[in-house]
């Protein structure tokens, strides 16, 4: 089935809905997970169940709908007994049949477009209901990098150290500390590529005769709060990396 038949699908199952409805049919409640935390490349679940007043027994899932708001297309539609998603959408249990009440969404393969808020609607045999959920993303930033220009450092002339970390989301920090875990705010340059990750760049202008032994860049995530961090060594004669963990 494609897309267009899809959405066709789609408007027939709200005509189902209002019929439903009119029919007076027990109130079924879909409950879902307010926020939900996902890392980019990583599976991520939308968590949704359908809950019944103790009267109903038995239910018979009849349809589900999942949809990003502001998306042009449904990402998944379940209709006695057939179901049709976008790929990377499946439900959270590979084995999921309308005896199932547990109508999470699976993510396989998290991504920046991803974030953003769901609906998840349900038609039972014995009712309907709809809930909102929404999906916050994280992406790791790689581990610093620092190289200076000159490459070899003599403390007799001025340096421009530069710091690149890649790959991360939210846009985060880079941060500069000496030897004596002093504070430097460096020149940021921030770049997003096409998948919206960012890409940090920090450069540290030194002066010559006033360089000190040691500088350590720290990339930070302020969506997960994470940080890692890579030293520079300045010896006598010239300076080296270390990765610092």
């Amino acid at each position: 089935m494609n897309m267009a038949s899809m959405e066709i699908l789609f408007l027939l199952l709200i005509v189902i809905k209002l019929q439903s409805t009119s029919e007076g049919k027990v109130f079924v409640k879909v409950e879902c997970t307010p926020s939900n935390k996902g890392e980019c490349g990583q599976q991520s679940m939308l968590e949704c169940v359908v809950q019944t007043t103790d009267s109903v027994k038995d239910v018979q899932i009849q349809v589900v709908v999942w949809e990003k708001i502001g998306a042009k297309d449904k990402l998944l539609i379940y209709h006695k007994g057939t179901t049709e998603a976008l790929p990377g959408y499946n439900f959270a249990e590979p084995s999921w049949n309308g005896r199932n009440m547990n109508i999470s969404l699976l993510i396989t393969n998290t991504m920046v477009k991803d974030i953003g808020d769901y609906t998840c609607m349900v038609i039972t045999d014995s009712g309907d209901g709809t809930e909102s959920t929404s999906l916050k993303v994280t992406a790791k930033y790689s581990k610093p990098t620092i190289y200076s220009i000159p490459e070899k450092i003599t403390r007799d002339e001025d340096v421009t150290l530069s710091c690149n970390s890649e790959g991360g989301y939210p846009r985060g920090q880079l941060t500069w500390l000496d030897e004596h875990n002093k504070t430097w705010r460096g020149e940021i340059t921030v770049n997003t590529t096409d998948n919206g990750l960012f890409t940090l760049s920090s450069k540290l202008s030194l002066l010559k005769n006033s360089i000190f032994s040691k500088y350590t860049c720290i990339v930070s995530n302020p969506g997960d709060n994470k940080e890692d961090k890579t030293t520079l060594e300045i010896q006598d004669k010239l300076a080296s990396v270390a990765g610092i963990f």
